[in-house]
C-alpha cells in the first residue's frame, strides 16, 4: 500500500511538474519611440522611391537628382509644362523632366507637396494619409476624386498601417516647404 501511495505521489507530482505554469515575466507590448518612427518611415521613403515624382530635380555630372532644398515638395507650382503634340497621348504617357508632372489619358497630374507645410500635408491627420494611401483618395478626404497615375496607392494599399504610419511621422518631421501644385487638369475632348 505504501508503494501504491509513493507512486500516486510521484505521478501527482509529474503532472504538476508538466501543466501549464503562469508566466512570471509580464508581458509587454513592443512601443517604438517617435524618433525611430521618424528613421523608420524615412527608409520606407527611400526605398519607395517616393522623392522619384516628389521631389524637383537638380541637374548633376551623373544625371538628375532630387533638390535637397525642395525635397518631397511636388511639383512646382511656378513650372509651367512645355506644349506637346496632343496626337502623341494616343500612344504614350509623357512626363516633365523633373518627373512631377504626368500626361495621359487620365489628363495631367502633378506630384502633391508631401511636406508639412500648409500647401502641402500640414493639416492632414494621420487618419487622411492612412486612407490616401489605402483607399487612393485625393487629399485622404472620404467623398474625394481618386488619386490619378502615376500615384501606385493601388500597390501601397497593401502596406500595414505601422509602416503607414511611421511614412507619416516622417513627413511631418520633414523641412516644410511652402509650393502650392496646381490641381489636376481633365483630359481634353
Amino acid at each position: 500500500m505504501r508503494t501504491l501511495s509513493l507512486f500516486t505521489l510521484l505521478i501527482a507530482l509529474f503532472f504538476v511538474a508538466c501543466a501549464p505554469q503562469k508566466s512570471e515575466v509580464p508581458v509587454t507590448t513592443a512601443e517604438i519611440s517617435l524618433s525611430e518612427l521618424i528613421v523608420k518611415g524615412e527608409k520606407l521613403v527611400t526605398v519607395m522611391g517616393c522623392n522619384d515624382c516628389h521631389s524637383p530635380k537638380v541637374m548633376t555630372a551623373m544625371g538628375p537628382v532630387p533638390d535637397s532644398l525642395r525635397l518631397l515638395s511636388g511639383h512646382p507650382a511656378s513650372e509651367p509644362l512645355p506644349e506637346y503634340d496632343k496626337q502623341v497621348l494616343r500612344s504614350y504617357v509623357l512626363f516633365n523632366m523633373n518627373n512631377t508632372a504626368a500626361i495621359g489619358p487620365w489628363g495631367t497630374s502633378f506630384a502633391a507637396n508631401l511636406t508639412p507645410d500648409q500647401t502641402g500635408i500640414g493639416s492632414w491627420t494621420e487618419e487622411q494619409f492612412i486612407r490616401a494611401m489605402k483607399e487612393g483618395k485625393w487629399k485622404g478626404l472620404e467623398n474625394s476624386r481618386s488619386l490619378l497615375p502615376p500615384m501606385p496607392w493601388q500597390s501601397y494599399s497593401h502596406m500595414p498601417k505601422e509602416d503607414l504610419k511611421a511614412i507619416f511621422a516622417y513627413l511631418k518631421s520633414i523641412k516644410p516647404v511652402k509650393n502650392p501644385v496646381p490641381m489636376a487638369i481633365p483630359p481634353s475632348e
